[in-house]
């Protein structure tokens, strides 16, 4: 019996993407070179539904590639609609709704996964000499790329040679060839550290992707997660039920039962080649390649007319803002919660291309704590610069908590018109993602630097006061004023409010 729904079933996700009308079948052939990742792209920038490509130039007959599978929507009334649909949450849900069911996930019992005989990944087995990485429909997704780029929306399942830790994590690949993938694992990176158990034995690492996984497992695997955590109890506690799981053909990981395709095979202990260059999700594509780790492919599993999602990487929001960036959100939110600080809300803002947090301070747990804003920075400072979640975002923003984070231009005017220039706190010696592009040279080879608190929360909230009044619709008019011109929008004619 397959397990269904939208979280829990890709398939299920895409079928109800299209009954909403936020995906779209394209039926004329598509090709892979590049006119499928300027599809996405102006998808993406046009807040337009996703495409489900039908028929692409490559690849065996019948695959189809879903892009922008956790894009924006250009209806008001589910922006959030495709990212709320990965959680369980329906299509009008707000930002906060996801990121507030992603932390109550967190304190909830882990539920684990059920393991079954066997699923619809196993519709198609090929092994050995059979596998041909080719016969999947793999685009070149920029002009710029230095190659073609499989995992872009899927994840890696490695174990600890002990089995005490299954880690499902987001991580690029590029096709190397017909039988090996080639993509970074770096040791801050889950797998890169469970690679490195295996390296010390001197023995290849067994592995395995997911690709056009279960929707809630796709976002747990983006999430910061401390180490030790197995993903695959969390996307238990998030749904409310064990995500099926079906045994790898080669190397006895488990898989989730209804994935799309799966790879099998071994990450090479010392084995390189290189890769990229990749348009990146901070919106720039760098010139050369370096050199990774490469991932060898003994077996693929797919289902019949199997969908393979993409993520083109850019400028935002694309999956790495909308999904990455929504999981850090929520990460940081329960970290900074559970230290007892008055924090709101914390949001990767996905404008910021996951190089900002912006941190809602609750204004009346401020002012009965009785800080300083120096104590308050240094605190925050801590909890999220010695996280996983903070080694990712260098950069944070303290707002009061009458900004609402989610909402971009409420930032705007708070850094406009809240931030003192000299408020600005720099940690020099916090470890942070050497991707960031502003790093120096220097900053990337110690792995250190680029990290700062901005406050913007003004000197009188720290005793409680607000000088001041919000000059706005939800400021500046008693409620009744405020229902009846709701009420009365489409009698101005303005349609419907």
């Amino acid at each position: 019996m397959t397990q269904h729904g939208a979280a829990l079933n890709f398939r299920d996700f895409v079928d109800d993407l299209l009954a909403r009308g936020d995906a779209v079948r394209v039926d004329r052939t598509v090709d892979l070179d590049l006119e499928l990742g300027a599809v996405t792209r102006r998808v993406y920038e046009t807040r337009s539904p996703a495409p489900l490509f039908e028929a692409v130039s490559g690849g065996d007959a019948g695959m189809r590639v879903l892009g922008a599978p956790a894009g924006l929507s250009g209806d008001a009334r589910g922006t959030y609609g495709r990212l709320a649909a990965h959680v369980g949450l329906p299509p009008h849900s707000s930002a906060r709704d996801v990121v507030e069911k992603l932390v109550a996930a967190m304190h909830a019992d882990p539920v684990p996964p059920t393991v079954v005989p066997s699923g619809p990944c196993k519709e198609n087995v090929l092994l050995g000499a059979d596998v041909d990485l080719e016969r999947l429909p793999v685009p070149l997704l920029h002009q710029e790329d230095g190659g073609r780029y499989v995992g872009t929306y899927g994840f890696h399942v490695v174990q600890s040679p002990d089995g005490r830790w299954t880690s499902w994590s987001v991580a690029r690949t590029m096709l190397h060839d017909r039988t090996t993938l080639v993509g970074p694992a770096m040791p801050q990176q889950h797998v890169g550290m469970i690679r490195e158990m295996w390296r010390e034995l001197g023995r290849p690492t067994p592995w395995a992707m997911v690709l056009g996984a279960p929707p809630a497992a796709l976002a747990a695997a983006g999430m910061p997660l401390p180490a030790g955590v197995d993903e695959a109890g969390y996307v238990g506690a998030l749904t409310g039920t064990g995500v099926e799981v079906v045994r790898t053909e080669t190397n006895g990981l488990y898989v989730p039962a209804n994935a799309e395709i799966v790879l099998e095979g071994c990450i090479s202990a010392d084995g390189t080649g290189p890769e990229g260059p990749m348009g990146e999700y901070h919106g720039y594509s760098f010139p050369g390649s370096k050199p990774q780790p490469l991932f060898h492919v003994e077996a693929m599993t797919f289902r019949d007319r199997a969908v393979l999602p993409v993520c083109v990487a850019g400028v935002p929001p694309e999956e790495n803002h909308t999904i990455w960036g929504t999981m850090i959100s929520a990460e940081a939110t329960g970290l900074l919660r559970s230290a007892g600080l008055p924090v709101d809300l914390a949001w990767c803002s996905y404008e910021a291309a996951t190089c900002w947090m912006v941190v809602s301070i609750d204004r009346a747990r401020l002012a009965a704590r009785r800080t300083t804003e120096e104590d308050l920075v240094r605190d925050i400072a801590k909890v999220l610069f010695d996280s996983h979640a903070g080694w990712l975002v260098p950069k944070v923003i303290l707002v009061g908590s009458d900004i609402d984070v989610t909402d971009i231009g409420q930032v705007a005017w708070a850094l406009a018109t809240r931030y003192r220039p000299g408020t600005e706190h720099v940690f020099p010696d916090a470890p942070g993602i050497p991707m960031v592009p502003y790093l120096t040279r220097d900053q990337i080879r110690a792995g250190r630097g680029g990290k700062s608190v901005m406050s913007c929360i003004r000197p009188e909230e720290f005793d409680g006061e607000v000088h001041g009044r919000t000059a706005s619709f939800a400021g500046s008019y008693p409620e009744e004023v405020r229902r009846g011109v709701t009420e009365n929008w489409s009698d101005y004619g303005f349609g419907k409010a």
